[in-house]
């Protein structure tokens, strides 16, 4: 029975790959050019590197853990510095990717060892360090500091930001863990279902209420709340309960996530389509837009209708391919939530977007322009947030996955406008119509390759196999060190979860006709958030992953 669960398919994809979700999976072993073997080597060695230096032997007794990265010149785990501890950071939801990583390079080369590592990680955590409520402690605010034992962290709070766990596999692992993990995830951060006021931070140790039998009260955009209704969490908890449906086949969590992703639908503003970061505003006047920015713009300053870069990122890439991913896994059932991202990742081209420089400016979201010197008074935003910036390798992956999904026309022509942007060379007109990539780009991003994966699929076109081919081989040049990835040569410290080898992995696949293969990667990533000695309160991407070889540590 065990042998068997290891051979199924994450994710149904599309269409064209005729795999479902649960279904088996039966390797084709076709063989990718001898040219493409050293990326699949590299990744192979990756993986071999956190199995051999990345396990958790530090603390009281040995775990089935791993740690969140090690420091590329000492080999030694990366840790947090709080106030004058160091704690190993152990943080389940930052290895996400590093699971779909390790389950995926199992299945396409038949070792499997990689993934029994990954699967005796979440059964620890199942068996061992769940709390009573079914929340596991992960995430923004909570990790396992593998040197003591415990779990520490800023406070104890439970927290997800843009983490889209793989729910595929947890539930393979455990299913009944993992379907209370997703009950209780929407039953500590819904604090009033009636209109779905949520909050990023969810209690622990809450009974559990009615969940999925509560009666909804209908849209009030920008009501007054008690939580701060971020799309960041928001859409951990729509992707939550869409995979539970396509898990488990019930219906009630797919009806509530699309509830809950269809107020930010009706928080758009009504001309331009743009929008939100948030559908609601805390009570008492304590908006820090109206506050801040409120004397100037008036009633449009709300949070929920600021549309910075940065935000946008997190609506339009992440939350983006995240509802995309949806869309695939629940087919006619998901239909809503392609629909939905296609017309705001066109608003936002439309608004937002200058294809021209290839950057996107900052806004409100009926189309008012925001710049630096908007910013007049001390508060929650810096000038520096509504500085114009370089569209993202990010958004062009969204773009370029919702072309692929809908063939749309005005979709590619932003696609088209953004790789020539980030210097990938003219993809044609049209797919496969005269394209004519830069094959010599010394460029090296994985969303970027993901991109150009996406456009694969979507078009069988050589050329643009071989620009992917290229990205690949600059990610190993560029980023690829004795074992490990981190994002250029100054950079200490190396990140377990990070997305390079499972983008050479999806390339590998799609060379091989084997795509079902390797788990959808839904532009999740893992983080951690609290003071951190001598640079305050911030998050681990400056505190352990940004910090280059020539800082003091």
């Amino acid at each position: 029975m065990q042998a068997d669960l290891t051979r199924r398919t994450w994710l149904k994809g599309t269409a064209a790959w005729g795999a479902t979700l649960l279904t088996k999976y039966v390797p084709r072993r076709a063989r990718a050019a001898a040219g493409d073997a050293p990326r699949l080597r590299a990744v192979q060695q990756f993986a071999d590197t956190v199995l051999e230096q990345g396990r958790d032997t530090y603390g009281p007794a040995p775990t089935p853990l791993l740690v969140d990265g090690l420091n590329i010149e000492t080999r030694q785990p990366v840790r947090w510095v709080h106030r004058g501890e160091a704690w190993i950071c152990s943080n389940l939801a930052s290895q996400q990717n590093l699971f779909r990583t390790l389950v995926g390079l199992s299945r396409l080369i038949g070792q499997e060892r990689y993934r029994e590592t990954a699967a005796a990680a979440v059964s620890y955590h199942f068996e061992q360090l769940v709390r009573s409520c079914g929340l596991l402690q992960w995430g923004g605010h909570r990790f396992y500091d593998a040197a003591t034992g415990r779990f520490v962290g800023e406070q104890d709070t439970h927290e997800l930001k843009c983490s889209y766990p793989f729910f595929e596999f947890l539930y393979e692992v455990d299913a009944a863990a993992t379907r209370r993990y997703i009950e209780s995830l929407w039953n500590a951060h819904i604090l009033d279902w009636n209109q779905l006021d949520m909050n990023r931070h969810g209690r622990y140790g809450l009974q559990r209420g009615r969940l999925w039998d509560h009666e909804f009260g209908g849209f009030q955009p920008f009501f007054e709340g008690r939580g701060l209704t971020f799309v960041n969490t928001g859409s951990d908890l729509y992707y939550a309960a869409a995979l539970l449906h396509a898990l488990t086949g019930a219906a009630e969590p797919l009806r509530w996530g699309s509830k809950l992703m269809e107020y930010y639908v009706r928080a758009r503003d009504p001309d331009t389509g743009l929008g939100a970061y948030q559908y609601s505003q805390l009570a008492g006047g304590r908006d820090r837009a109206k506050v801040q920015l409120g004397p100037e713009f008036g009633e449009v300053a709300l949070e929920g209708k600021v549309l910075d870069p940065g935000r946008a990122s997190v609506i339009y890439g992440r939350a983006g391919v995240c509802q995309m991913r949806i869309a695939e896994l629940a087919g006619a059932a998901g239909a809503d939530f392609l629909r939905w991202t296609c017309e705001g990742l066109r608003a936002y081209a439309q608004h937002a977007y200058d294809p021209e420089t290839n950057q996107v400016r900052a806004l409100f979201t009926d189309g008012t322009p925001l710049a630096p010197e908007d910013v007049v008074r001390s508060g929650y935003y810096r000038p520096s947030v509504f500085q114009p910036q370089t569209a993202s390798p990010l958004l062009l992956f969204a773009f370029a996955m919702a072309h692929r999904q809908t063939g749309d026309e005005a979709l590619w022509s932003t696609v088209r406008a953004m790789a020539q942007g980030h210097g990938l060379g003219d993809w044609g007109t049209a797919p496969g119509r005269s394209p004519q990539p830069e094959l010599d780009t010394a460029t090296a991003d994985p969303y970027l390759l993901f991109a150009v994966l996406e456009t694969v699929q979507a078009c069988p076109e050589p050329l643009y196999l071989d620009l992917a081919r290229r990205l690949a081989d600059n990610l190993l040049e560029q980023r690829f060190h004795e074992g490990l990835f981190r994002p250029s040569a100054r950079h200490r410290n190396a990140s377990f979860d990070t997305v390079e080898p499972l983008a050479l992995l999806t390339l590998e696949a799609l060379l091989r006709d084997e795509r079902q293969a390797i788990p959808l990667y839904p532009a999740g990533r893992g983080f951690i958030h609290g003071p951190h000695d001598g640079l305050g309160r911030t998050y681990d991407h400056m505190a352990l992953w940004g910090r280059t070889r020539d800082e003091s540590p």
